[in-house]
């Protein structure tokens, strides 16, 4: 299974919002080419999940985080869904709240599809 790890410095979050974006009501997926030198390439897929304050209080963002997080395991475990090439920020919008987990990995599936094509 795929370990999600978090982009740790402020530089690496900088040269990933300059690249590729991919949009939708319910999300944006950031995305670069892998820059970072990693030991374990096949065990880590480097990913963050951002939220804003203005979402909501900190219940409500760790829950979207959980929500979103939990989509992009479903999706490690299906083949070739996920380029793990790539270095990924997840900016979850208001609406990922209230969204049911069936339409979120449909969007979740088909935005990554789109950065791989």
């Amino acid at each position: 299974m795929k370990k999600l790890e978090s982009l740790k410095k402020n530089s690496h979050f900088e040269i990933v919002l300059k690249n590729r974006v991919v949009n939708n009501n319910l999300f944006s997926i950031y995305c670069a080419k892998n820059f970072i030198k990693k030991n374990d390439n096949d065990n880590k897929l480097l990913i963050s999940f951002v939220m804003r304050k203005k979402i909501g209080n900190a219940v409500k963002r760790n829950r979207i985080k959980r929500k979103l997080k939990s989509i992009v395991q479903k999706l490690l475990k299906m083949k070739g869904s996920i380029n793990l090439n790539y270095t990924y920020i997840v900016f979850g919008k208001t609406k990922v709240y209230a969204e049911n987990s069936e339409d979120l990995f449909k969007k979740m599936k088909s935005s990554f599809k789109r950065i791989k094509g």
